[in-house]
């Protein structure tokens, strides 16, 4: 008698920015595009419901804290102005508690870079949207990548590479410390005979003096109902590797087809046992933006006229601030297959392996390709082909879901609910409820009531203050135990070793697929 393994039931999000288009520049002048509405609070407040009402997990919601403006540049803004490229867009954690209030199991997802703002600060934020959406808070972990934002925030460009990396590392660890560590589980004792509304004796400074940061303490909020939220990361270079597999619960990848992940993935589940986690307690979530129809040739005539919408210029736009590199040094009908740049013509390589009936790779060429999905994988096919797709993706490069990016909004969610869901939940690939209908983010995420805090092999546990526990034998972590996968430094300043450049979900490649 054989066995099969158990399919993995998916975990879906919605991929969000509040801007209009997002991932997809100049959708927003579609007619049945919603996105414009943006700072409108209702617009979420529909969305939340119905992805709730579909069983999402969650929203996952993007953020930049400056513009795009590499192309045509340097420091050159007006095609993202005008073209609405992620132009202008809001300060994503302030619409959250109003989508909370209007569900109860749905998690929020919010980026937030550690390069721009003082941690204690950053803990209280954070730990008020918790206790606010009944810890349904996830915290995307990025260290920037914009200068524009740089430039705004602390008056120069970015910081390198490995010295935001380096700052990351500390930044998690003073969180870590007020969010764990500072308060007692039961320290609020709200005991009106005694008039003891928290016992002092359970709350304590953190005393934490480090190469970038000194914070005393103690956390100015008490202990939210996750305590520290779901900490979600995107980085697959080196570095954002090794902070991954150290403090990822979940990961954000993209590329233009599994191959491209697949090896990022199994890195990150190895590096994540070497140090002492389960790997498979890592989940990785990958970027696609399916475009849906009943049969094949309605779904082509669907992104067909999607695709006449999109923004050339905004598209440009944002490959500069994704890449760094202005294609606005090419001729028009240059083939990019022969440039000298090594990015472009990677780039370039994965995209015509995946769509090879393009016969010549241009700046135009590229553009097009990115104005529905960004740099993501884009499908486009029936339920059934779709769910091939994601089927697929599983298989050969071991995720455990998907960030849906969406060509309109909501219409590409709407598509997903109605036609691909259905085929999901016929193959048991995606819940009919919740795991923990009202539960955490976290509960849901890892599909395991009562877990609310990060679980014992995660590095936050091991600051956990917990219940009963007296003072002087509550943990207080060394360096060295809380280190224990680093690499040595390289010099006596504490620095790393120098790391290779980012690879993130801002640089994954796209495909157009038709099944």
């Amino acid at each position: 008698m054989t066995t099969s393994t158990p399919k993995k039931k998916l975990i879906l999000h919605a991929f969000v920015e509040p801007c209009s288009g997002h991932q997809s520049p100049g959708l927003w002048k579609h007619p049945k595009d919603q996105s414009t509405d943006f700072n409108d609070i209702d617009h979420w407040i529909r969305l939340a419901k119905l992805l709730e009402d579909a069983k999402f997990h969650g929203l996952f919601i993007a953020d930049v804290l400056g513009g795009y403006d590499i192309y045509q540049g340097p420091r050159n803004l007006a095609p993202a102005i005008k073209s609405g490229a992620q132009w202008p867009v809001n300060e994503p954690l302030s619409m959250v508690p109003a989508m909370a209030a209007a569900t109860k199991s749905l998690g929020f997802g919010v980026t937030i870079a550690t390069t721009y703002e003082q941690p204690y600060h950053l803990a209280r934020r954070l730990s008020t949207a918790d206790h606010l959406t009944k810890g349904r808070v996830g915290w995307n972990i990025v260290t920037g990548y914009l200068d524009s934002a740089a430039r705004n925030l602390v008056g120069k460009d970015q910081p390198k590479h490995d010295d935001r990396y380096a700052l990351a590392e500390e930044y998690i660890r003073v969180m870590y410390k007020l969010w764990q560590s500072s308060w007692r589980d039961d320290a609020v004792q709200l005991n009106r005979k005694t008039g003891i509304y928290t016992d002092p004796t359970l709350v304590r400074e953190i005393n934490h003096v480090g190469k970038f940061y000194s914070v005393p303490g103690p956390h100015i909020c008490q202990p939210s109902p996750q305590r520290t939220p779901v900490l979600l990361q995107a980085g697959t270079s080196k570095a954002g590797k090794k902070f991954s597999s150290q403090h990822a619960e979940a990961v954000f990848v993209a590329g233009h087809s599994p191959s491209v992940v697949a090896k990022n993935i199994s890195e990150i589940r190895a590096q994540a046992k070497a140090n002492g986690r389960d790997p498979a307690s890592i989940k990785f979530i990958a970027l696609i933006c399916p475009i849906l129809g009943r049969t094949e040739e309605e779904a082509q005539k669907k992104f067909e006229d999607l695709e006449q919408y999109g923004d050339i210029d905004g598209a440009l736009a944002l490959f500069g601030g994704w890449t760094g590199i202005d294609l606005a040094h090419y001729a028009d009908d240059q083939e990019l297959r022969h440039v000298e740049s090594n990015a472009i013509r990677s780039a370039v390589e994965g995209w015509s392996k995946a769509s090879p009936t393009v016969k010549k790779w241009t700046k135009h060429t590229v553009a097009k390709h990115i104005t529905i999905g960004g740099l993501g994988a884009t499908t486009i096919g029936t339920p059934e082909q779709v769910a091939d797709e994601l089927e697929r993706w599983v298989r050969e490069a071991d995720v455990d879901g998907f960030n849906i990016a969406y060509a309109i909004k909501p219409g590409t969610f709407e598509d997903v609910i109605e036609l691909l869901l259905p085929e999901l939940r016929s193959r048991g690939l995606f819940q009919e409820e919740y795991a923990i209908p009202g539960g955490t983010y976290r509960e849901n995420i890892r599909g395991e009531a009562g877990q609310k805090v990060p679980s014992p092999d995660h590095p936050a546990a091991r600051y956990h203050w917990r219940a009963g526990v007296p003072a002087e034998d509550a943990p207080v972590p060394s360096e060295a135990e809380f280190e224990v996968a680093e690499e040595k430094p390289a010099n006596g300043n504490g620095l790393k070793r120098p790391l290779d450049e980012e690879v993130s979900t801002r640089n994954g490649r796209k495909s157009v697929k038709v099944n």
